[in-house]
């Protein structure tokens, strides 16, 4: 949805309306439930992710968006504010990381390999997410706001999260480096300075084809609302929807011991569906490491990363309540309904084999000073440079610049 087409919405008088209260609803009951019976961090997670449903909601954020606009049309303010996140997430997450405790519980950074596991499975994300129509965060928050063409997404991203659990130990045992931190390279202070330098010039290069496309950087358009009623119903600006993003991606940090993920959760979901279905996946490789054979065997509110989706989707559906945005339509295209097939096939089977989404592998890994969390960011921009060149095929857009997806 554009900007253009979405004032007609801001005018609306929002009301909270059935939805609204049944989102509220789960957000408080299912914090008091899950701290009951898995303990207050839980119940504290899945808060947290609703909290991160209504920020990415009110603000819009969306990575794929704002790669697309950059590809289409050199203007760079969502990237600048990308980096923007990232500064203020590593300023948080550095020296914690580095003495390995926080509040004094112990904690440990999302590093992976990096390698052509890594390589291939970003890139493969990159071109799911413009054909998907969203990232990991995005496909949550626009599906829990009332946009049905992201469930079909949203599906698939768990059916080929759970297809890229069947020969991921192929995909492990592929060359590639070891985990590499910023942190423990350059410790906190050093792996501060170097991500922000890394940082400025990724802003600065922005800033030099925006001028040079269009001769003046972009402005955020004026909001119809203003104080109280923009934070409870949007929009908020795109610099307070990163501010929060950080701070909640910290608020994880300290709770559970790790940075926020989603994709996990989308392959234990998927795993599960499959043993409804007679499929056994405990004998493929992944699902036999202690950690996930686990999860694989609890309920799926046992789990961190599950819960927090959870959490996301309500809070999202709470927010456009608000906004008096939710109404959904199943008015789809057949060629968007295929593009959220293929794209959702792609980021599931993608973010598996490369240790996380846009989340898990970009922002919380290079909030964590992982080197594959760069190496992610490079890759999956280059599948999102090839999603551009495909997307006409299955939509009929014009260079505006989108705001409701991921």
């Amino acid at each position: 949805m554009s900007i253009a087409s979405s004032s007609a919405l801001d005018t609306r008088e929002p009301s909270l309306g059935a939805p609204g209260f049944g989102s509220l609803l789960v957000l408080v009951v299912g914090t008091l439930l899950l701290g009951y019976v898995y303990g207050p961090a839980q119940g504290a997670l899945f808060l947290v992710g609703g909290a991160l449903g209504i920020a990415l909601y009110h603000a819009a954020f969306g990575f794929t968006s704002a790669w697309r606009v950059f590809i289409m049309d050199g203007r760079g303010r969502g990237l600048r504010v990308q980096m923007i996140l990232l500064a203020i997430a590593v300023v948080l997450f550095f020296p914690f990381l580095a003495s390995g405790t926080l509040f004094g519980h112990e904690v440990k950074g999302s590093v992976s390999p990096a390698g052509i596991g890594v390589i291939v499975g970003a890139f493969m994300f990159g071109i799911g997410m413009q054909l998907g129509g969203g990232c990991a965060s995005g496909t949550l928050f626009t599906a829990g706001g009332g946009n049905a063409r992201m469930l079909v997404t949203l599906l698939f991203f768990i059916i080929g999260s759970v297809l890229g659990t069947v020969n991921f130990d192929w995909w492990v045992s592929l060359p590639s480096l070891p985990p590499t931190s910023l942190v423990t390279s350059f410790g906190a202070a050093g792996g501060i300075a170097v991500s922000l330098i890394i940082f400025a010039v990724i802003a600065g290069l922005t800033v030099l084809v925006e001028k040079r496309w269009h001769g003046s950087l972009e402005t955020e358009a004026p909001s119809p609302r203003h104080g109280l009623a923009r934070l409870t119903r949007g929009p908020w600006p795109l610099v307070l929807g990163a501010v929060a993003l950080a701070l909640l991606n910290f608020a994880t940090l300290s709770i559970a011991g790790r940075p926020w993920g989603i994709t996990s959760a989308f392959a234990l979901w998927g795993a599960k569906g499959a043993q409804l279905i007679g499929i056994d996946p405990t004998a493929w490789a992944y699902w036999q490491t202690p950690g996930n054979a686990k999860a694989l065997a609890e309920s799926v509110f046992a789990d961190i990363t599950s819960v927090m989706d959870f959490g996301i989707i309500a809070g999202a559906m709470l927010a456009s309540s608000l906004a008096g945005r939710f109404a959904p339509s199943l008015d789809i295209p057949l060629r968007s309904v295929l593009a959220a097939v293929i794209g959702g096939l792609l980021l599931g089977y993608g973010a598996r084999i490369a240790y996380g989404c846009n989340i898990g592998a970009y922002f919380s890994g290079i909030a964590s000073g992982s080197l594959h969390g760069y190496l992610w960011a490079v890759a999956a921009f280059a599948g999102n440079v090839v999603g551009v060149r495909l997307r006409p095929w299955f939509f009929f857009e014009k260079k505006i610049l989108l705001r409701n997806d991921g």
